[in-house]
């Protein structure tokens, strides 16, 4: 009886409720397919406004405050005594206690990212209690919160609904779109062809037989949907017969933070980077590890290897049970298929062991299982717009990789400062790099776009933001810049004390609200020294006299 009782106790105590205090409306699922990654939480809409007050889902204690890491913003991480851990994400703000504590730790380090680690006993919270104010910050396109459930021992990623799902109501099942054939080269055709090819579902079950012969994958593109919005959302299980016979199945219920990448391998990346929309394969290729994913002997592929009818059947699953069937028959046609032509030996990378190609001035290795599967490069050397080495690319069309492989490109001519040099890629992005030997070596995870050396040796500009003055209201924004190889730090000193210059999201403004800091008001004039350092150590100092 005793027993009983704490049992019940604990589990009221470990009760979950919404983050909200409105009905939930969902932007985004778990599991959604996106490129290079998989939405790894669920997006609870705000009204398409931010400054919503936000709520602990459970019982815990904040553990993690970040400030400007990778893509969620602002965030705040809560440690459940259950072995969860909720992550709240893109915020605006954070309660008056937690800022306390988060501005405790930007002035000890003296820096505005921030990620700070907190204890049990630091901050902790009660199920319902406020914690934040809803945004927009970091890599969010529209006001929302994103929130996350995670192992807290692993970092496995869980769907937050395991623990919110009685918060939601829905009643309406996924939806098919179409499905593609993709026949194995030089081992299948679909419809005479040995391409991959999209049909269109219209309707549950298609009256139009197809045809097909040998070893053929198929993949579908379909969604879930909800009656409160109009949104679109991932399916969390598949399952594809033939004949009643389960040949592959996938259940996005969990997603270990090693493969995320590896959501290239599982959709059609091609498709998806030319047309925007996802075909989920269902038959497992060689770089598609997901662990969520099981499938037949024949690794989901359908051998049509008699002359005869076979039952096709896609049976979709969203997290509520809401379930949809699509059916279609394929008719065995005896036919001849072509054999493949075989790539040159020299330039095959392989998806199975480590793989180098090298040409004079350039070179990438990559290491085993980085590939979904063999490839045969395409490499162009081209003239770029610097003079610090020409345009190189590996591949004549998108290709992610499941993680880093090293790219290394020779210095062709004398520089002042090998420390200035770096890689970008030919739309303007920082790959970073480091001088050896001859070599800028640099860290790469696509072989579709091409690659140069570039040469920074110019500081960060600061400059005001305003028409009148630098100083507003007790405020100070400046506006700050780097062209070349981006911004790494900014930093204040008044009158040579550290004082807080936040990040205006979205933009390249920082501001101080001088009122706000710990230096007292004098009334006087006092100096004010701004730092900016780019990511090739180049230093720019700004000095001003403000009165304060």
């Amino acid at each position: 009886m005793l027993n009983a009782i704490a049992g019940l106790l604990l589990a009221i105590r470990l009760a979950y409720s919404s983050p909200v205090d409105y009905d939930i409306a969902l932007a985004g699922n778990f599991g959604e397919p996106r490129p290079n990654h998989f939405h790894c939480g669920i997006d609870i809409k705000t009204g398409g406004v931010e400054g919503k007050r936000l709520l602990a889902i459970s019982d815990g204690y904040v553990s993690r405050v970040t400030v400007g890491l990778s893509g969620f913003g602002n965030a705040l991480y809560i440690t459940h005594p259950d072995g969860n851990t909720s992550v709240y994400c893109h915020l605006k703000s954070f309660s008056p206690s937690i800022t306390r504590l988060l501005r405790r730790w930007q002035y000890a380090h003296e820096s505005y990212v921030a990620d700070v680690r907190l204890g049990p006993l630091d901050c902790p919270v009660a199920r319902g209690q406020f914690i934040a104010i809803s945004g927009n910050t970091g890599a969010s396109q529209a006001p929302h919160l994103h929130l996350e459930l995670h192992e807290t021992q692993s970092g496995h990623l869980k769907d937050p609904l395991d623990v919110l799902g009685s918060c939601i109501n829905d009643g309406q099942a996924p939806m098919a779109h179409a499905f593609m054939a993709y026949p194995v080269p030089g081992k299948g055709v679909f419809e005479g062809g040995s391409g991959k090819r999209s049909y269109a579902f219209t309707g549950h079950k298609l009256n139009r037989k197809f045809r097909a012969w040998g070893k053929v994958g198929f993949g579908i593109w379909a969604n879930d949907y909800m009656e409160v919005t109009y949104n679109k959302y991932g399916v969390r299980e598949t399952v594809l017969r033939v004949d009643g016979n389960e040949v592959f199945r996938s259940c996005v219920d969990g997603i270990p933070p090693t493969v995320n990448r590896r959501i290239n391998y599982w959709g059609d990346y091609q498709h998806y980077f030319r047309y925007g929309t996802w075909y989920l394969k269902s038959f497992r290729t060689p770089g598609n590890t997901l662990p969520f994913i099981t499938a037949d002997g024949n690794g989901g592929i359908v051998d049509f290897n008699e002359e005869r009818n076979y039952h096709i059947e896609y049976s979709l699953a969203d997290y509520f049970g809401n379930t949809s069937v699509y059916e279609f028959v394929v008719c065995g046609n005896k036919e001849d298929i072509q054999g493949v032509k075989q790539g040159k030996q020299r330039e095959t990378m392989h998806g199975d062991r480590l793989s180098t190609y090298s040409y004079p001035g350039v070179y990438v290795v990559i290491p085993k299982g980085m590939l979904d599967d063999d490839i045969t490069l395409s490499p162009r050397k081209m003239v770029g717009n610097d003079a610090f080495s020409p345009l190189y690319s590996f591949y004549d069309r998108p290709c992610p990789l499941a993680s880093w492989a090293e790219l290394g490109i020779a210095v062709r001519s004398n520089v002042a400062d090998t420390g200035k040099l770096y890689v970008k890629s030919n739309d303007g992005k920082y790959c970073g790099g480091r001088y050896r030997d001859g070599w800028v070596v640099a860290n790469i995870r696509e072989l579709g776009i091409a690659y140069c050396l570039a040469y920074d040796s110019l500081a960060p500009r600061i400059v005001p933001f305003g028409r009148n003055s630098w100083v507003s209201r007790q405020r100070v924004r400046v506006l700050v810049t780097d062209g070349e190889s981006g911004l790494m730090t900014f930093k204040g000193f008044l009158d040579g004390e550290f004082v807080l210059f936040e990040r205006i999201d979205k933009t390249d403004i920082y501001e101080c609200k001088l009122p706000e800091t710990p230096v007292r008001r004098l009334g006087k004039q006092r100096m004010l020294t701004l730092v900016a350092i780019d990511k090739r150590k180049n230093k720019s100092v700004q000095c001003l006299q403000i009165e304060y």
